[in-house]
Formats: C-alpha cells, structure tokens, sequence
C-alpha cells in the first residue's frame, strides 16, 4: 500500500470530513445562546476544541480496534486506515489515541467553572464512550448502536451542553428546553447520516468480521431509507423549532434542500469507492450547510423574520 509520512497519517487517520460532526453543534448551541443574549465565547471555544478532540480521539480509536480485530483489509473500498495500511503502528495510534482523549479531557475541565462538576462526568462518558464505539468487551459499533450513539452525542448533546455552558439554563429563553433537543436532532440526524454512508460502504466486509451495524443487521433498502429518512427529519425538526420558538430565521435551513436532494440520489446510486467518496463529501457539505444557515438564521431574531 505504499508508506506516507507519519504526519500525514495520523491527519488522514482524523478522518477530517468527518469533523463538521463535532463542529456543527456547537456552533449551533453558540448561535442558540446569541439568540437569547447568552452568548460568552470562553465556555464556547472549549466545547469546540473539546468536541473536535472527542471526534479525532474516536476515530484514532476506531482505527487502532478495527486494525485489531479485522474489519480493514485490502479488499475495502473506503478510504486507507493508517494501521491497517501500516502506516502507523499500532501502538503509536494507541498513544495518539490516548493523548488525545487526554486533551480533551482538560479541555472539559476548563468547563467546570461555567457549568459545574457535575460536567467532569459528561467528558468521562464522552471518552469511554469514544472507545467503547469500536473497542471494549461490547463495542457499540459493532452491535447496531452507532448511529444511536451519534444522534445522541453530536447532536444532543453537544447542542444542549454548548448552550448551558453560556446561558446556565437548559431553558430557551422564556421556552423549555425541549426545544434544545429539537434544535440539536438537526445536527444529530446529519451527522448520523454520515454514519450511514461509511456502514452502506463497508456492509459486505462488516458483514464478514461479524460487525452488526444497522446496514448489515438490515440490508441496502433499509439502510438508504434510514439515510432519506433522516435528512427529511433534519429539515422537519428545524422547521418546528422555528414556528414553536419564534426564531423565524432558522427557516433559512431550508435553502439546503437543493443540496439534500442531489446528495440523497447520489448516496441512492452509489456503488464504487468513488461513488461512497462523492456521498460522504456531499454528506459532510450537507450537514455544514445546514447547521451553518440554520444557526445563521437564529442570529437574525433582531431582523423581523
């Protein structure tokens, strides 16, 4: 497979598309606190610096497990995984993995004096969880719980807790703060359909190390009907939080529908290495066009809409 500098491997062992998972809701949850007058940039730069390291930390994870126990080999239409590829060894990606939980975990601590000690067990859960999607004795992944998992964290989550840490309330505004999790479904169900993607990708081979996620437990047609269903669903949730809460401006979201419905027919029709590249790419532009004009439109409570 070739050798790539150690630098660039642990950057493409990130996983860098897959970053607007972890940014996406915490721009939302500051845009979330702005529309309330909450807005307070400490407390928000550590939840976006402590979600990317959670992400990087999960996906150096997944590559040291998934090198572990067999699921990456040279029959995989998916981009390289570092230790698979032997790019990197494992324990180094071991190390990288560790180091990098270990930032992000100083990272929420810098969150205690805004939100309290209890979020000391928000970051713990965040890691162990982290290592438990591909690693452990029942790793999530594994066992059909992924996409659950990122709905639940990188929407949320990340959302409510990024917006808390500003306000000190999970209160939105005059509302409750069931409106946070409508707001944070918009990122989750995205980010989840990044999932989807990678699991339609990789089904046949997940198939064959024993790795249950839902596309493998299920099949193709459900697997594209999870991901059609979720984009319709992100677009939905973001329309009700409009007209419930007041903040017409979130409808701005719906701009991105030109873009869900060429990605939808791409993800439909992909079959190759390059058809899987183009969807995850158009997934991850979806999921950052979306978040972008929803949050943009909550900025815009002072204009009339």
């Amino acid at each position: 497979m070739g050798t790539v500098n150690p630098s660039k491997a642990f950057f493409l062992a990130a996983r860098p598309k897959t970053l607007p998972a972890a940014a996406v809701p915490v721009v939302l949850g500051g845009a979330l606190a702005q529309s309330v007058g909450a807005f307070v940039f400490m407390p928000w730069i550590l939840c976006l610096l402590f979600a990317l390291l959670i992400q990087v930390g999960t996906n150096y994870a997944n590559d040291y497990y998934d090198f572990l126990k067999g699921s990456d080999d040279e029959r995989r239409i998916g981009p390289s995984r570092a230790t698979a590829s032997g790019w990197v060894r494992p324990a180094a990606m071991r190390r990288a993995m560790i180091l990098t939980f270990a930032a992000a975990f100083l990272c929420g601590c810098g969150l205690i004096p805004f939100g309290g000690w209890w979020l000391l067990s928000v970051g713990v859960v965040s890691i162990l969880c982290g290592i438990a999607y591909t690693g452990g004795p029942y790793p999530l992944g594994y066992n059909g719980w992924g996409d659950l998992f990122v709905f639940v964290f990188f929407g949320w989550v990340a959302t409510a807790l990024t917006y808390y840490v500003q306000a000190g309330t999970f209160r939105f505004g005059e509302a409750c703060g069931y409106w946070l999790l409508l707001a944070g479904a918009v990122p989750g169900v995205l980010s989840t359909n990044l999932l989807v993607v990678n699991n339609l990708r990789d089904r046949p081979l997940d198939a064959e190390s024993g790795k249950q996620t839902l596309a493998v437990r299920f099949g193709r047609r459900f697997a594209l009907a999870e991901y059609h269903v979720l984009t319709a669903a992100a677009f939905l949730s973001a329309v009700l939080f409009a007209f419930g809460t007041g903040h017409r401006g979130g409808l701005l979201v719906l701009g991105a529908l030109p873009l869900a419905a060429r990605i939808s027919r791409r993800v439909q029709k992909a079959t190759t290495r390059e058809d899987f590249a183009t969807a995850l790419a158009g997934t991850a532009a979806l999921l950052m066009l979306a978040g972008l004009l929803f949050s943009g439109g909550l900025l815009l409570r002072g204009s009339g809409l």
